[in-house]
Formats: structure tokens, sequence, C-alpha cells
């Protein structure tokens, strides 16, 4: 019963996404809200980017009627005792709220483009729920010596963690399947945390939000433009996804029974499938500092832009960038049962300097060969 319980709304979200996006496609080229083409774009032809607005309503509609029908006829015990916690209850509430102010944000923004700084003003907004909800990081765990958390600091660490996720998911979909397979194999292995942990009703919105993002996967993917048959998620999608795994990231990582048992390294392996974007964006931040350049300027430093420099296909490009986020989840997870998280970040880092370095070394030496 408890393995039906989750799957059926997962299935459930993929017949849903499958099914909406068809008439998304249909109404995006018959009113013509295209992707505009532009230097740093990577496709040449008109291709529409409201894909996100079959995220949110399907994530929002499956959630609640799956929680009510599994409270009101008793279908399980563990779910029940989580939604009558009242601990855990607003959480989940300001998690819809949030996510209504950035689906109206993201549309706004992909229909007729919507200042960086109102967006990040929404973004803060939408953080701040979490706190005020209850959620917020109280426990490092270790991390640089520090276990507990005071509530000021630990909801100021969330804001801030929550802002750079959502941020760094936008900023990271620039490549056909890379923000949406990132962010499912994010939800997935979440998700699979959370049901060992016996948190269902976070298995249940992680395995909802990765089951809607499969069929999307296969329209951005695999689509062909010429048969209007492809789709980007525009900001719309690439918000509202941020948000969902900086709750999930921020639920796992918070010490509190209510959720989970205590488990050491748990502020690792939280942030362990995000690791990659988050790391992406700050470098992207610290170097365009050191360079004197608008921070909040689109260009092409990110990673899968060195990919495809290096002579990596799309395709390639996207599936390396998605396997090394998967290794690091696996790795970190593992790490942490031997060795002290400041050291397995520390690992980390190195790991991801190291790659980055290589990448720049080949991206050079191809220009020198070309010249």
């Amino acid at each position: 019963m408890d393995y039906i319980l989750l799957i059926i709304p997962f299935c459930l979200a993929i017949i849903l996404g499958r099914a909406i996006i068809p008439y998304i496609l249909l109404i995006t080229y018959k009113k013509r809200l295209f992707d505009p083409i532009d230097a740093r774009k990577l496709h040449q032809t008109s291709i529409p980017r409201l894909g996100g607005l079959a995220f949110m309503p399907t994530q929002l509609c499956i959630m609640a009627l799956s929680l009510v029908i599994i409270y009101n006829f008793g279908l399980n015990t563990y779910f029940v005792k989580e939604i009558t916690t009242w601990k855990i209850l607003p959480m989940f509430v300001v998690w819809g709220v949030g996510m209504v102010m950035l689906f109206i944000m993201g549309v706004a923004d992909d229909l007729v483009h919507v200042h960086y700084k109102w967006k990040f003003l929404v973004q803060i907004v939408a953080a701040l729920l979490f706190p005020i909800s209850g959620l917020w990081i109280n426990d490092l765990y270790g991390f640089f010596f520090i276990v507990g958390l005071p509530y000021w600091f630990g909801a100021i660490l969330t804001v801030f963690a929550t802002v750079l996720i959502i941020n760094s998911i936008n900023l990271i979909d620039g490549l056909d399947g890379l923000c949406s397979g990132l962010v499912c194999v994010s939800c997935l292995v979440m998700g699979g945390l959370f049901f060992y942990n016996g948190a269902w009703v976070h298995t249940l919105l992680a395995w909802i939000t990765a089951g809607v993002l499969i069929p999307f996967f296969y329209y951005n993917v695999f689509g062909v433009s010429k048969r209007r048959r492809r789709i980007f998620m525009g900001d719309t999608g690439s918000m509202t996804l941020g948000y969902t795994v900086a709750f999930l990231a921020i639920s796992y990582s918070m010490n509190l029974k209510e959720i989970k048992p205590f488990a050491e390294g748990a502020i690792v392996v939280a942030f362990s499938t995000l690791l990659v974007p988050v790391f992406d964006v700050l470098r992207v931040i610290v170097v365009r500092f050191l360079a004197k350049k608008p921070l909040f300027k689109a260009d092409r430093s990110h990673l899968h832009h060195k990919l495809l420099r290096s002579g990596m296909s799309q395709h390639g490009a996207m599936m390396s960038i998605i396997g090394l986020s998967l290794f690091f989840s696996i790795f970190n997870l593992i790490a942490v049962q031997y060795i002290s998280n400041n050291v397995v970040i520390l690992m980390d880092l190195v790991l991801w300097g190291v790659m980055t370095l290589s990448f720049n070394y080949i991206v050079n030496k191809k220009k020198t060969v070309n010249i």
C-alpha cells in the first residue's frame, strides 16, 4: 500500500504533464509566444517557452488531492500522522503560496519581460515564507564546526540558500533537457532519501515533481521544431522548480523529528544534488565581479557553454552535467558516513576546481589550434 500511494500520484503527474503540454504548444504557436533568438541562445528557430505552465498547477493539484484522499480515507497511518502534525502542515501551505507568487512572476517575465530587480524581490519574499512557517536551517551538523543555529541566523541562511538555488536552477536552463534533467534527478534522489526516513509527504512532493518533468524532458530534448513539438520551460518553470527543490533540500537538512530522524551529514547530503548548478552560478558571479561586469547580465560563461566549446554535443554536455550531479549525490551520501562534513565539502570543491580548470585548458587549447 505504501508504494502504491506514492507511485499512483507519480504516474498521474506524468499523464497530466503529457496531456497539458500539447495544449500549451498549440496556444503558444497560435499566439506566437516564442523565445527570442539572440547571440547568447543556442537555438536558431522559433520555439515557445511556456512549458513551465504545466508544472505548478500539476504539482499543487495532485499534492492536494492525494493528501485529501489519503487523510479522509485513512489509507496510510504514516501519511495521516504527518498531515496532522502542525509543524509540517504550515510548511507545505507556504510552499504553495510561494509557488503561486513565483508562477505569476514567471509568466509575466516570459510574456513581457520583467526587470531582474522585481524578480529578485519576489524571490526574497517567497523565501521569507519558509522561516515564517517554521522551515529553516537550524543545524549545520558540524559544518564549519557549527552545530545548532539561532533562529535569526538560520532564517537569514535559509533565505539566502533559497534565493541562490532558485537563481542557480534558472541560470543553468540554457541547454535542452539540462534544467529538467537535473531537477528530475534531484527530486528522485531526495524523494528516495525522504522515503527511507519515513517522510511520506515530502516523498510525495518530490516524486510528483519528477513525474511532471518526464514528459517535458521528452518534448524539450526530442521534440522537433518543424513539427511544433519542441518547447522550453521559461522562467515560469525554472523559478518554481528552484523553489521546490530548495524546499525539499532545506526540509531534509532541518533537524526536526517530525520530518525525519536525526542523520549525521544531512546538510551535505541535502544539497548534494544541487552542487553543480550552485557551484556554477557562484563561479560565474565571482568571475563577473572580478572582471567588473554586471552580475546579472546573461552571457556564455556557464559550465554547459564550456562543455560545448570543448567540442561536446548538446546532448553529450547535458548528460555529462546530469551524470556529474548524480556522482556528487552518491559520493557525498557515502562519504558522510565515514568522513566529516568539512572534509567532504572540501573534496567537492577540489573535484569541482580540477574539473573547471581541465575544461578551461581544453577550451583554450581548442582556441589556439583554431587560430
